[in-house]
């Protein structure tokens, strides 16, 4: 089992070498502190896990897709501080396969890296109680179905997406729109089908993939646990 640790931060890679270093047919194959480091060393050595904290300095989520785009056999373990709801399910939907928090046990963080290598995917129990504390299962994120064939929406169903994105209810939303509330929940029914999407994170994420929200608004939201 070939292995990079992505992190900017040379304390948190050591530390990770030094847990990892210790397991059984788990080698270390290259340590990156950047993104475009982590795409060289890819390119380089291969592997068949990437441990990344993707909210370090010098790092994006976009790394993910960029890197399976082109070699879709290797398995991202996403380690970070705990992120809120949005951002993790936008981290999985990206391609992530597993997610532990910085702070769990060592025993857990192994664990995690060995169950990814052989392609299981594997959670945290803070990271899946942020998600389902959001009223989001993850069974339910719709991974296959979201693509870049051309979507007609309209003006109206447009604004409603930016709200949603916004973390506002139904309700909330018909206020603002001074439209019924059962007007709103037609939108969005429509707005799911169109999209092809399950539920409200699907719909945030067709928001943060065609630049209708930031990306950035979502890292230090105020739902984030520390």
């Amino acid at each position: 089992m070939r292995v990079i640790l992505a992190d900017s931060n040379d304390l948190v890679r050591a530390g990770l070498r030094a847990i990892l270093s210790s397991v059984k047919k788990l080698e270390i194959v290259s340590e990156a502190r950047s993104s475009q480091e982590l795409k060289d060393q890819i390119k380089s050595f291969g592997a068949d896990v990437v441990v990344l904290d993707y909210t370090s300095e010098d790092f994006d989520i976009d790394v993910v897709h960029t890197i399976l785009s082109t070699n879709n056999t290797i398995k991202f373990l996403a380690i970070t501080p705990l992120q809120s709801a949005q951002t993790l399910v936008d981290a999985l939907r990206s391609g992530v396969m597993s997610y532990v928090k910085k702070d769990c046990d060592i025993q857990e963080i192994v664990d995690a890296v060995v169950e990814t290598s052989k392609g299981n995917k594997f959670f945290c129990g803070k990271i899946l109680e942020t998600i389902q504390r959001a009223s989001i299962d993850v069974n339910d994120i719709d991974f296959e179905n979201f693509t870049c064939e051309p979507i007609m929406l309209s003006v109206r169903e447009l604004e409603v997406i930016v709200l949603i994105s916004d973390g506002m209810t139904n309700g909330q939303i018909a206020e603002q729109l001074f439209l019924s509330t059962h007007t709103i929940n037609t939108h969005r029914k429509n707005i799911m089908s169109k999209l092809g999407v399950k539920n409200t994170a699907g719909i945030v994420m067709y928001a943060v993939k065609t630049s209708l929200v930031s990306p950035n608004k979502f890292l230090f939201a105020s739902d984030i646990v520390n």
